[in-house]
This record gives structure tokens, sequence and C-alpha cells, in this order.
């Protein structure tokens, strides 16, 4: 486990970022790329979310390199609630229309041979009549080229690979963010040790104290002592203390070191359950403590822990 020294500042825990990192799912990325005729731009963003959920809007053009342009990008991913869009930009004249002639001479016809029926006049604007009819114009569909299909690709790579820049950015001030509050909630374990001494001594005294103000009542010193052992057990919080380091241990460990080679991309839903028994631990701690003082430090690591939980959501 990591080395968690609270007690000796001399050798606090190291807050530079290590190469091991973790991820924010937060971040925005764009990618460019160009073919001799087009000009794609590729624009990422994502928030938190517990699974995957990438929604892509892409032109009629590209339509078809969808599910490429998906499967390329989710296992870069990995994680988060993400938007996809992209533009095109033709770098040479082109024209993805043409007029539909058949149709626009037959449409002329009728509207004359309805003139001459009715006895109307003829239109004042044919361009305007006739080009509001249906099927005037016919859309050429265009395939995507080798040179286009290319270029969408390199340009969705570029955008996720920006993107997962902006999370690492993110995730540098993460990783400083919980080791500063996992140093917090150490140094405050660190000063129930002194009230919990004191704690049991006052307690003792003062069932003694309650008990010897009872006047004619005799009982089994014995037997006291027994009961007294067995009531100052059950507040005893040695083993809430231990399993609270141990947890802030075992998140810094999660979190990574300098040596550590490993990749911490994907360690966010564990950060989650390790900061979810650490609140046990304190919850515990809290109801068995019966004294003032240490109830107000239990109060200030609650408020540590429920930052920590706030923005472990956000680790990819």
């Amino acid at each position: 486990m990591a080395n968690f020294a609270v007690q000796n500042e001399s050798n606090p825990i190291n807050p530079e970022y290590p190469t091991r990192m973790i991820l924010s799912m937060t971040g925005f990325g764009r990618g460019i790329a160009e073919s001799a005729s087009r000009k794609i731009t590729v624009e990422v963003k994502s928030l938190n979310s517990k699974q995957l959920d990438l929604f892509m809007r892409v032109p009629a053009y590209f339509r078809e390199l969808e599910i490429e342009a998906r499967s390329a990008a989710a296992p870069m991913l990995e994680r988060g609630k993400v938007e996809m869009s992209a533009s095109v930009e033709n770098l040479v004249p082109t024209s993805g229309a043409t007029l539909n002639l058949d149709a626009l001479s037959s449409y002329k016809a009728q509207v004359e041979e309805m003139g001459a029926c009715l006895g109307l006049p003829a239109p004042a604007d044919w361009y305007a009549t006739l080009l509001r009819l249906p099927d005037t114009l016919q859309t050429r569909v265009e395939e995507v080229d080798q040179a286009d299909r290319d270029a969408f690709i390199e340009a969705t790579r570029l955008a996720v690979e920006a993107l997962t820049e902006f999370r690492t950015a993110e995730g540098r001030k993460l990783y400083v963010f919980f080791v500063e509050k996992i140093k917090a909630i150490g140094r405050l374990l660190v000063e129930v040790d002194p009230f919990e001494e004191s704690r049991v001594e006052r307690i003792r005294q003062r069932l003694e104290d309650q008990l010897a103000s009872l006047h004619g009542v005799d009982y089994d010193k014995g037997r006291l002592e027994q009961e007294l052992i067995f009531y100052i057990e059950k507040l005893d919080v040695s083993e809430e203390k231990l399993r609270l380091r141990s947890h802030l241990d075992y998140f810094l460990e999660t979190l990574g070191g300098p040596d550590d080679p490993r990749p911490a991309a994907g360690q966010g839903k564990k950060l989650g359950f390790i900061a979810q028994e650490m609140g046990r631990e304190i919850n515990t701690l809290g109801s068995k403590s019966n004294n003032a003082e240490m109830q107000r430090i239990v109060v200030r690591m609650k408020d540590h822990l429920e930052q920590i939980k706030e923005q472990v959501l956000n680790v990819l």
C-alpha cells in the first residue's frame, strides 16, 4: 500500500503529478483534416456519465462512416456523455443539385393549358412559379471517396486525442485535489487520538460516580468492572481508525505514483467505492465518539469526504 505519512510533515505526500495518471471525464477536443476537395472539422465534448453515451451529428455525406467513426472513437473515450459533431467545407466549387428540365417543361405546359382553359393570364414570374413546384431540383447523391473518408477518420482521431489531452490536464488538477483532501482527513484522524484516550477515562469515571451516588445499593465490583469493560469496548474506535487509515492508503494507491507504470484511466468507479467505505468508517467513528470534540473532527472529515465524492464522479 501507499505510504500514508501524515504525522511527519517533513515527509508529506508528494503532490506532483505522477506518470500514472487519472483522467477526467470532462473535456473538449477539435480535429481538422483535409482532402484535395474538402476540409473536415470534428469537435468532441464530454461530460461525466456512468457509461459511454456517444451522440454523433455528421453531415449526410459522411453518414455511411458514422459506425466506423464510432467504433474508432469508443475505445479511446471509455466513459462519459460524449457529443461529437462534424462539419464539411468544400475547398473547390461543387454542385450538389441540378435542375430537372423534364419536370419543369411538363409543369410549364400544364400551367399554360390550365390558363387557356380557365382564361387566366400567364404567371408574372415563371421562374418563381416553377421552382416552387416539387421535384424541380435533382440532388446528386455523392459517394464518399477514399480521400474524404481518410480525412474524416483522421479528423475524428485528432479530435479524440485533443479531448484526451484536455482530460489529462483536468485529471492533473483532480489528482492534486484528491491528495490534499486525503491528507486533510489523515491529519484529522491523528487529532482524534488524544480525545479518544481521555474520553474512555471520562466515561469510566462518570459511570463510577453515578453508581457511588446511589446510597444503600450494594453491587458486585467485579461484575461492575466486567460491565464497564464491555461497555467501553462497544465505544472503542480503534478498528474504525485502522480501517479508515487503510482506506486512505488504498485511495492514494489507486490514484497512482510516479514509479507506477500501470495506466490509471478507468479508476473512477474504484475510487468511488473506496470513498463509500471511507464514509462508513467516518460515520461509525462519529456515532461511537460520545465526545463533542471528536464529533466536530468527524464533521470536518465528512466535509472533506463529500468534496472527494463529488469530484470522483468526474474521474474516468
